[in-house]
């Protein structure tokens, strides 16, 4: 079994719709996914606001690269350009565990690198799974507490939306 965290997020277009997009693109190997989150932008911080979603899915007959390439194949279905690193997108899609596996090849990192540094991952994952843990690096709750307190401010429930 392969069970893996996905971290999705939108600022372009329709952003509740991409994510809601990308939750029905996993399909029937969907476990879990969170309320939708609202966060400033990281990275590159001129660009709108980002909607951000985690999920949990779980499919015995697929590896974690199996896991890039779906998220991969939804990004290009939602129109994603890459022209700017952390620049505005229609949608990202983050493989952010997969199991134990470990992977230092250069398209897939995993753990995902800044996983420990993102309230923006860590809050919503924590939503749906409390034992949550980032592998090398120790419960998801212990690294999200670890985060400066604007950091974690800044992810805002949004009740009015659902995926």
């Amino acid at each position: 079994m392969t069970r893996a965290v996905l971290s999705l997020g939108s600022n372009l277009g329709d952003r509740l719709a991409f994510l809601r997009m990308a939750v029905d693109g996993v399909g029937e190997v969907l476990v879990s996914v969170s309320s939708v989150y609202e966060t400033k932008a990281w990275g590159v911080e001129d660009q709108p606001d980002f909607l951000n979603a985690v999920c949990i899915v779980d499919d015995p007959g697929r590896t974690h690269w199996d896991w890039l390439r779906l998220g991969q194949s939804l990004e290009d279905k939602a129109g994603r350009v890459r022209e700017l690193r952390w620049g505005p997108r229609t949608l990202d899609v983050d493989v952010v565990t997969v199991d134990d596996v470990r992977s230092v090849e250069p398209e897939l990192l995993l753990p995902h690198p800044g996983t420990a540094d993102r309230a923006t991952v860590l809050i919503p994952w924590l939503e749906i799974d409390p034992a949550a843990y980032v592998l090398d690096l120790g419960s998801a709750a212990e690294l999200l507490a670890r985060l400066p307190e604007p950091d974690r401010a800044g992810v805002h429930l949004r009740p009015d939306l659902a995926l």
